[in-house]
């Protein structure tokens, strides 16, 4: 691998980091709405008061200034205080981060094997019946909205399996590691299944359509007339030379998942940095906001500069 590619990716990595930055900060303050207004709406405030409120959190000075402490403490890991709680929002997000990783990491690990797996069959029996069946199946999920096919699986879960619909542990659990592990597992159920029948379809139909473009390919054509095993012309020629656009999507959906899914999170009440972000666009919490995007952004930007690390060795052909 070069060198100048690697600091090439870096350096473009780092200005996109700063720029994240910078429209973090802009984006909050230019949404219509008080948030004081609407946090004390109803409580009977002198102007002193409201005055003193905008000083301790700082939005009484320009935003220039605001920016340039905004820059300083999101440096060193300090978001500010939530409005609504006033807790430091660094206390809220990563527990919050810490939940919403169990989760989605889990279902996107499960959705990107099935995916491949899947996507391989598909293109090898294309024109059958089980590739019409696997590709319009995994189609109809993928195009299923999210909150309709979670809320199916919570009535199946409920009335058939009997399964918890809310939060990530019961009230009432026997003491061990164990316990609380099944536990967790039954109230992992029902989201992880919504998240991973709406993500397989994805990695199917991007696997098997650049496993379909590089059947056609004449190196593999003339592998097939050596007499080369499917399973080796699958595994040793297709899957190397299909796989690099599937690394970009694993990479952009493994970023993603850091920033939760806030659709599931808030249906099943899972307490991950999705219904954190839906809690605070309700209560307009602008640095809870804030901090979650920028976790976000940087997760997702790390995980493209992973990618671009990985397809030199993928592809030697990529240098650029």
């Amino acid at each position: 691998m070069q060198v100048g590619y690697i600091i090439k990716r870096i350096g473009s990595t780092l200005v996109t980091i700063f720029l994240v930055f910078s429209f973090d900060f802009y984006l909050f303050r230019i949404l219509p709405g008080d948030p004081f207004a609407l946090l004390f709406r109803g409580v009977n405030l002198t102007a002193e008061q409201m005055e003193n409120l905008r000083a301790q959190f700082g939005l009484d000075q320009s935003l220039w200034v605001q920016y340039l402490v905004y820059l300083k403490n999101s440096a060193s890991g300090n978001f500010g205080i939530s409005y609504q709680t006033r807790v430091p929002v660094a206390e809220l997000v990563f527990p919050a981060l810490m939940n919403t990783v169990i989760l989605l990491l889990t279902a996107t690990v499960i959705a990107i094997c099935a995916g491949i797996m899947i996507g391989m069959i598909a293109a090898w029996r294309r024109g059958t019946k089980v590739e019409v069946a696997m590709s319009g199946t995994t189609l109809l999920l993928y195009c299923m909205p999210t909150f309709w096919l979670g809320l199916m699986l919570m009535i199946i879960g409920v009335i058939y399996l009997g399964l918890p619909v809310s939060s990530m542990s019961s009230v009432m659990i026997q003491a061990g590691v164990l316990p609380h592990f099944v536990d967790l597992l039954r109230h992992m159920a029902l989201p992880l299944a919504t998240l991973v029948l709406g993500l397989t379809g994805q990695y199917v139909l991007v696997m098997k359509g650049a496993l379909l473009n590089v059947l056609t390919e004449d190196y593999m054509v003339t592998a097939r007339a050596k007499g080369i095993s499917k399973s080796k012309l699958m595994w040793d020629h297709g899957f190397r030379n299909a796989i690099l656009p599937m690394v970009t999507l694993m990479a952009l959906n493994i970023g993603l998942s850091f920033g939760g899914a806030i659709q599931t999170e808030t249906i099943f009440s899972w307490p991950g940095i999705g219904l954190l972000i839906y809690n605070a666009i309700l209560a307009r919490d602008y640095p809870i906001l804030q901090g979650c995007f920028l976790v976000i952004a940087v997760a997702v930007i790390f995980a493209n500069l992973i990618a671009d690390l990985i397809y030199p060795l993928v592809d030697p052909r990529v240098t650029s």
